[in-house]
């Protein structure tokens, strides 16, 4: 079973940045697709970043197209997301979220992330 734990989540101002990372465990964390997706109070948990096994193949949700930066790190069974030029509406609690061919599907605890305007 995998196991995802998240961290880097906090309070920052508009413009500002952070970085979020997602640890798994439990599994060969190469044969997974990792993910972010958020939720924000009153709202539906939504898509945000996905990578590929490889790290080559990336996936954004357009509004954080050129501000957010999803990557892995295989060695460490790491996931990151790189977030720069927050805004207000980006605040939200963080899922790390993954994924392997037979369609297993994993979350983690979640991170709240918070942008003061």
């Amino acid at each position: 079973q995998v196991q995802l734990e998240e961290s880097g989540g906090g309070l920052v101002q508009a413009g500002g940045s952070l970085r979020l990372s997602c640890a798994a465990s439990g599994v060969t964390f190469s044969r997974y697709s990792m993910g972010w997706f958020r939720q924000a109070p009153g709202k539906e948990r939504e898509f945000v970043a996905a990578v590929g096994r490889s790290g080559g193949t990336t996936y954004y949700e357009e509004s954080t197209k050129g501000r957010f930066t999803i990557s892995r790190d295989n060695a460490k069974n790491t996931v990151y997301l790189e977030m720069n030029s927050l805004k207000s509406e980006d605040t939200a609690v963080y899922y790390c979220h993954s994924t392997n061919r037979n369609g297993f599907v994993s979350w983690g605890q979640g991170t709240q992330v918070t942008v003061s305007s």
